[in-house]
């Protein structure tokens, strides 16, 4: 067990409390407080060595849809009735009311086999292909365009290359969308050419620029914009061009790794504690069930197991650690997927795609299963590099990673991702890396 008790904070802005044990396990409090100033990680991180956009659709999409085309079946029928009781103005026209309330009662006829048709269209669109259940969001393209510096857009090195930001929300809830902070920030990076992928973590603690100009922990950029703020953060601080994300909760992320029958997990006698504690805290609040893991070693963890696994930080390594714990569930997902045919993959994706918050339309993300047997994970790491960061308490701003020299790593990440040994950062990197570095460095030395 750690004893560090006394370095965690609450994120609704730090009041002075010392958590008890039993509250670290609801991942309210950070890693780095009250620690020595450090310049490297002990633990190492490398597994190789918005807004809101136009908003997601709900589950009550489809219900409205049905519920819109009855009602109008029954303002029309009450309409018809109306016209048909209404009484004759004159003698000379009374022995038309039956002709006329033959025609009404058509009419009404004619509507509700029209909203019978409508009800049935609605739910072969919207249920019986599982549309509704992508969390589907329109960011603006514009906002993101600009996050992308001009040189990072015409750099040909990158043409090559398809970035995707993963996102792992805490929010218990189920909001995916923001006011919660992204505990995982992933970018993975898939080679065009042979479908070779990269992962890469970006430490959710990391001093960086928020894409407006102020400058606190990365995490924050989803809860103030969503994704499209995150993603406007990783470009503008990384010299990225990522235009797509995924985000997950907890319960998404339970889900998946059931539907996938488990993933196959090396959990060592330190983590044991940790890992059921988590479960314990996750299940009551869940209102699920839970299997305490008992023994160390290889073993195949049911959802709820895998997910307390991610969240584990309190073993030598800290939050570096625990990204790269991130990193080995969902490449043990990737894994378990490959071996799986196209119907079953379809079948998970149907069970959890309400669980999810993406910019890829649900075409994309099939396209993107059918091709996953092509795909394979060459390397792992995390940002800012394990030898070129530093930990400390930053003001207010509270206990950070801070990149020693943002211009550095984002060469090193250009080189790890990319191949590009010869990259220059664009000057937007080289003015954010000065003022962390004015910033930090007066609580750093």
């Amino acid at each position: 067990m750690s004893n560090r008790d006394d370095e965690y904070y609450d994120r609704n802005d730090r009041d002075d409390r010392r958590p008890s044990r039993d509250d670290r396990y609801n991942d309210d409090y950070d890693d780095y407080d009250d620690r020595p100033v450090r310049r490297s990680s002990q633990g190492s991180s490398s597994g190789r060595s918005s807004r809101n956009g136009s908003g997601r659709p709900s589950s009550s999409r489809p219900s409205s849809s049905r519920s819109g085309s009855s009602k109008g079946g029954r303002n029309g029928s009450s309409h018809a009735g109306k016209s048909s009781g209404r009484p004759a103005q004159s003698g000379k026209r009374r022995p038309k009311k039956k002709k006329n309330q033959t025609k009404a009662i058509a009419l009404l006829v004619g509507e509700i086999l029209i909203a019978c048709v409508l009800i049935y269209v609605a739910y072969t669109l919207f249920f019986k292909v599982d549309v509704t259940k992508v969390g589907k969001v329109n960011m603006d393209e514009e906002v993101i365009s600009q996050s992308i510096n001009e040189t990072v857009a015409e750099n040909v090195q990158m043409s090559g290359y398809t970035n995707l930001a993963l996102f792992g929300v805490d929010a218990r809830d189920g909001e995916l969308t923001k006011n919660t902070r992204s505990d995982t920030i992933i970018i993975a990076s898939i080679n065009n050419a042979n479908g070779e992928i990269k992962l890469c973590s970006v430490y959710r603690d990391t001093y960086l620029n928020l894409s407006n100009d102020s400058y606190t922990k990365c995490n924050a950029a989803y809860a103030e914009g969503g994704p499209e703020q995150a993603i406007s953060m990783l470009n503008m601080n990384l010299d990225m061009d990522i235009k797509n994300f995924i985000t997950i909760g907890f319960r998404g992320l339970t889900d998946v790794v059931d539907a996938l029958g488990g993933v196959p997990i090396e959990v060592t006698d330190a983590e044991i504690p940790h890992l059921n504690n988590y479960q314990s805290t996750m299940a009551s609040e869940m209102g699920l069930k839970y299997t305490p893991v008992n023994s160390a070693g290889l073993q195949t963890l049911n959802g709820l197991q895998a997910t307390a696994y991610c969240r584990i930080r309190y073993t030598a390594g800290d939050d570096f650690k625990r990204a790269e714990r991130q990193r080995t569930v969902l490449m043990a997902c990737l894994e378990k997927a490959k071996g799986m045919d196209f119907s079953k993959l379809e079948e998970v994706a149907n069970k959890t795609f309400n669980e999810t918050y993406t910019s890829l339309d649900l075409t994309e993300i099939l396209a993107l299963l059918k091709n996953i047997a092509n795909y394979e994970v060459v390397d792992n790491n995390g940002f800012p590099e394990e030898s070129m960061r530093a930990t400390g308490t930053i003001g207010k701003k509270g206990s950070c990673v801070i990149p020693s020299d943002l211009s550095s790593n984002v060469k090193w990440l250009h080189q790890f991702l990319f191949d590009d040994s010869e990259y220059s950062v664009s000057p937007d990197v080289q003015k954010y890396s000065d003022k962390i570095k004015s910033d930090t460095d007066p609580y750093l030395n």
